[in-house]
């Protein structure tokens, strides 16, 4: 599929970069829209993420990317908060919602090393609801992120579950000066999954996870002392947040993959401490939610995203740049090898 997918991607004149690490781990990275695409295990064919069925041939492929529609191919992408001066140039109307091109797909440049790969763009966006502009730098670069598990002992006789990983640095930046006269902004990293799947949300008290949109049933939403178990199966758009006091850094998604079972874990930084701007829509000044996840089964596309947002630099927080790494470890196997990789990442109360 990766080799696919780039043809494909080539033949419209996007093309893609192809980095593979020691360990075997292939990534397709789309500089258009600064996109990790596919997450590929050794010697496998099956992408890890969600990417846009359109990409299924050049033809389709090229009105997609023609279109004035957003391009959303897929993988994991990184945004910016807070969604409702980003995303909404008319907030608190929530009629209009505009992906500013600046941003998504923005003008990735590549730098290529024999050790990373690094995208990055310069881009101006204008916040709703302050309407200062603000001018931002973003980098992103990735290096390997080998099987957290390798050296367990009690993890002998998983020779068959195929992993991949990777490590994200990311890095925002207000360039020049005047940075106490800049709005508060954070970055927002997503990954786009595919749909039907459960996530896994460890945390170190009972969390009370905040519904920003949609109706989800008591039997999707299962909150134990210190799990949050959320199925991403409903039809319509979905979303929740967790806050940062209440999580541990990392979440799991699992989705089942023909007879096998995939899980992508996130492993991230949380800082209580920090200024986390990112807000419900209905309750602006509730701030302090470090992770999210997205259920999406409509005309936008049928996938499932795991989010995480970093501290916001600017105005107040005494900070102009920030830098951020997080992992990615997507395994593949078995019902109950997942299982025994789920319950020694994310916790031993996870049901497969």
């Amino acid at each position: 599929m990766c080799e696919s997918l780039r043809r494909t991607l080539k033949s419209i004149g996007k093309p893609t970069e192809v980095f593979q690490f020691p360990d075997g781990t292939t990534l397709l990275v789309l500089p258009h829209g600064g996109r990790i695409l596919g997450l590929f295990a050794p010697r496998a064919e099956e992408n890890f993420y969600w990417t846009h069925p359109a990409l299924a041939s050049a033809e389709s492929a090229r009105a997609f990317y023609e279109s004035d529609e957003w391009h959303n191919s897929g993988g994991d992408r990184t945004w910016l908060a807070p969604e409702v001066d980003v995303f909404f140039p008319h907030f608190p109307d929530l009629n209009k919602y505009r992906q500013p091109r600046t941003l998504d797909p923005g003008k990735y440049q590549v730098v290529r090393t024999s050790h990373s790969l690094q995208l990055a763009n310069r881009l101006t966006i204008t916040l709703s609801r302050s309407q200062q502009e603000v001018d931002l730098q973003i980098a992103k670069s990735v290096t390997p992120a080998p099987n957290p598990l390798r050296h367990e002992r009690r993890m002998k006789g998983l020779e068959k579950v195929e992993y991949a990983g990777y490590t994200l640095h990311t890095t925002l930046e207000i360039p020049g000066t005047g940075m106490e006269s800049a709005p508060r902004v954070g970055l927002w990293n997503l990954v786009q999954m595919p749909h039907g799947g459960e996530l896994w949300v460890p945390t170190y008290v009972r969390a009370i996870p905040r519904v920003y949109f949609g109706t989800i049933g008591a039997e999707d939403l299962i909150v134990d002392d210190h799990l949050v178990r959320y199925m991403m199966r409903a039809l319509g758009i979905h979303k929740i947040g967790i806050r940062a006091v209440e999580t541990t850094g990392r979440a799991g998604y699992l989705y089942s993959t023909g007879d096998k079972f995939a899980l992508i874990i996130r492993s991230f930084s949380v800082n209580p401490s920090g200024e986390y701007v990112d807000v419900p829509f209905d309750e602006p000044e509730d701030l302090g939610y470090s992770t999210q996840a997205c259920n999406v089964n409509s005309a936008l596309g049928c996938f499932s995203e795991l989010e995480y947002h970093v501290p916001a630099i600017g105005g107040n927080t005494g900070r102009k740049c920030c830098e951020d790494i997080s992992q990615v470890w997507a395994f593949r196997g078995s019902r109950q090898d997942i299982r025994t990789v789920a319950n020694s990442l994310l916790s031993p109360t996870a049901c497969l």
